[in-house]
């Protein structure tokens, strides 16, 4: 099949040839294989929390508390004149055919290209949450003041679907050992969770609230190459 599949897709030239793996005798793993690989895991994200992690919500902190206020570099009170807040207004627009089109939704995004856990970190920085209780009553009503429950569900998509952390993408570019073919499967994961996004934001805001505009008809063209396909 792997043979057809190639060859009707004209992906490589020449012949095909036969794949075998062999495969490992699989049995119950013992508890001391468990605790290893756990120990090994954990301390792998305590080891990426201490340091990627932490350094990028520094760096989000500092360019979202400093900016330009009366003519002067300094430490601002207000977030939306921050160097953060200027740089995310320049390409939310980016985002808006997809429901999130605001500053701080827009770097939590692009943060999240540096790892994952960054979305998090970005909006804790973003919206001064310090502690938070249990049920997160301190935390809905900022979140309302920036998305729909339709626009929630886009953006949670987006990043989910999107291309993942760089360590993520180092891995892929290894494994390929081809600069083009990395940057077309970045590219269509990037493309692929945008596309995702439209068509849950723009027939989401349909179905509810009886929005329809030129993205509606695209979402709609773009649903109908998922089924096809």
């Amino acid at each position: 099949v792997s043979g057809i599949i190639l060859k009707k897709t004209k992906l490589f030239a020449g012949e095909t040839s036969p794949f075998v793996m062999e495969l490992p005798s699989y049995h119950m793993p013992t508890l001391s294989t468990l605790l290893k690989s756990t120990w090994q895991r954990g301390y792998a994200f305590i080891k990426k929390a201490g340091t990627i992690i932490l350094l990028s919500t520094i760096v989000i902190w500092f360019l979202s508390s400093f900016g330009f206020e009366n003519g002067q570099f300094t430490m601002v009170q207000d977030l939306n004149n921050g160097l953060l807040a200027s740089i995310g207004n320049d390409i939310s627009f980016i985002f808006v055919p997809i429901g999130f089109g605001t500053w701080d939704a827009t770097v939590a995004t692009i943060t999240g290209l540096v790892a994952k856990e960054n979305v998090v970190g970005t909006m804790g920085v973003l919206y001064g949450l310090a502690e938070v209780s249990e049920n997160g009553e301190e935390i809905w009503s900022m979140f309302a003041s920036n998305f729909t429950q339709i626009s929630a569900y886009s953006f949670l998509i987006f990043n989910l679907l999107c291309a993942p952390c760089f360590a993520a993408m180092g891995a892929i570019k290894k494994e390929m050992n081809n600069s083009k073919w990395f940057m077309i499967a970045i590219g269509y994961q990037t493309v692929f969770a945008y596309a995702v996004s439209l068509c849950v934001y723009r027939i989401g805001e349909l179905l509810i609230n009886q929005i329809f505009d030129i993205w509606t008809v695209i979402a709609l063209v773009v649903l109908v190459g998922f089924i096809y396909f």
